[in-house]
């Protein structure tokens, strides 16, 4: 792959706004964002007063054993990464036990189902991601200890999904009848490689692309953060190839990792600022066969994270020419061999980055939510799978789902429903104040 190939791409819009796409991505035909200027929620007092709404906080604490049932359920259900079919399939019959409109699977896996309401045209997504970070064979199964429930993706993602199917119950409790509609999504390859594939197809080629009004993802426990700035990544795997040989006979040859041990020298070395936070890491170093032998392959991976767009593509521009000097400078001192590294360089993961402004009318609401269920609010930066809407200037945030968790990405993982009834109920006002209620 040359230097060149695997950039994103700009496109300037009629109203001068810049969008950024990965490679390779469709764009849909229409992508001038949608009118939210337009869009104005209920007052989160008037709920609050709403003798609905009220009941339907009473439900949430009496059923709580029902909700951990759930939850538990469908930890159980291994989701690893690139294989979440299983678990898919138990939140479609879900959906559609739930009385959902039109439940299908996309052509992504992305699990989908409506709740209708009067208005066309206005659309809220509500949303969780499916899979975990942990790989097939791992033992889902729940343990109990005091207070908490353990097992890997207990809280990520599991009490986002769990929560999800507790509003649609919670809709149907109540029997609220909503001025726009509401699609509930399961998205598939939140995780790591994943990279947000289930988001991405959402918002650039699936049915839905272009019809979505504001999104609200549920990722992870808490009742109290809400991420409105995407954090944005570009991931990369670069890899030096050679002919290889013995470390004594052939000394002399291209070594694949003397040329990584340069690269990766030189890019520790780049200053980065701290406001926009921009970070880069090397994770993963691979090659070789024994400490007698020059290795014909290496790679390594390169996680460069940043809030803003302009600064990935600095830290990224200064990668590439750094694997390309490190390639030069090993054929240039090693020349005598007559041989030549190769470069092989894959942009593995990409990220928008982007915000939505703390003053637009989705993010004031979740703070007034928050603060009407007795919490205080805190604005938050984080890549998950709002960053797609987000880059694309739709309204978009992520919230916990309730409760309490520690552990994440862990096998010791665990979750603990302490919170978990505000979390809901902030959840539930939120979701009816950007809806609308009849």
């Amino acid at each position: 792959m040359s230097e060149g190939k695997g950039r994103n791409f700009v496109l300037l819009t009629q109203d001068h706004k810049q969008y950024f796409f990965p490679p390779n991505i469709i764009m849909p035909a229409s992508i001038l964002p949608i009118a939210n200027e337009q869009y104005r929620p209920d007052s989160i007092s008037s709920l609050m007063r709403n003798e609905a709404i009220l009941q339907t906080f009473s439900f949430i604490k009496i059923s709580a054993s029902e909700f951990t049932d759930e939850h538990i359920r469908i930890c159980e259900i291994p989701a690893p990464p690139f294989q979440e079919e299983l678990r898919g399939q138990y939140i479609a019959s879900r959906f559609r036990e739930l009385g959902l409109a039109d439940v299908h699977t996309d052509s992504e896996g992305n699990v989908i189902g409506f709740y209708h309401g009067d208005i066309e045209g206005q659309l809220l997504v509500v949303s969780a991601h499916l899979d975990t970070v942990f790989p097939a064979g791992t033992d889902f199964k729940v343990r109990k200890f005091s207070s908490k429930i353990l097992a890997p993706g207990i809280g990520d993602n599991a009490s986002g999904l769990a929560a999800m199917i507790a509003m649609i119950r919670l809709l149907n409790i109540g029997n609220f009848k909503t001025r726009g509609s509401i699609a509930f999504v399961a998205t598939v390859g939140e995780e790591g490689e994943g990279d947000l594939r289930g988001a991405k197809h959402l918002f650039y080629t699936g049915t839905l692309s272009g019809k979505i009004s504001q999104f609200i993802s549920f990722d992870g426990p808490g009742n109290d953060f809400i991420t409105h700035q995407a954090l944005g990544s570009r991931r990369y795997r670069i890899a030096f190839e050679g002919p290889g040989g013995h470390s004594w006979t052939d000394f002399g040859t291209v070594n694949p990792i003397h040329a990584i041990g340069r690269a990766i020298a030189r890019i520790a070395e780049f200053p980065v600022p701290q406001n926009p936070r921009t970070t880069y890491n090397v994770g993963r170093i691979e090659g070789g066969t024994s400490v007698n032998v020059i290795p014909e392959r290496a790679s390594f991976d390169v996680d460069i994270r940043s809030t803003d767009e302009y600064e990935l593509s600095r830290v990224e521009d200064f990668l590439l020419s750094s694997v390309n000097h490190a390639m030069r400078s090993e054929n240039s001192l090693r020349a005598g061999a007559h041989h030549s590294l190769k470069l092989d360089v894959n942009l593995i993961g990409h990220r928008p980055s982007g915000e939505t402004s703390e003053h637009a009318p989705l993010v004031q609401t979740a703070i007034e939510a928050t603060k009407a269920v007795g919490v205080q609010p805190w604005l938050n930066c984080a890549s998950t799978d709002a960053n797609i809407p987000i880059s694309l200037g739709i309204q978009a945030i992520t919230i916990g789902a309730g409760g309490k968790g520690g552990d994440a990405h862990r096998l010791t993982e665990w979750y603990e429903p302490t919170g978990r009834e505000s979390g809901y109920q902030r959840a539930l006002l939120l979701i009816l104040a950007t809806a609308g209620l009849r």
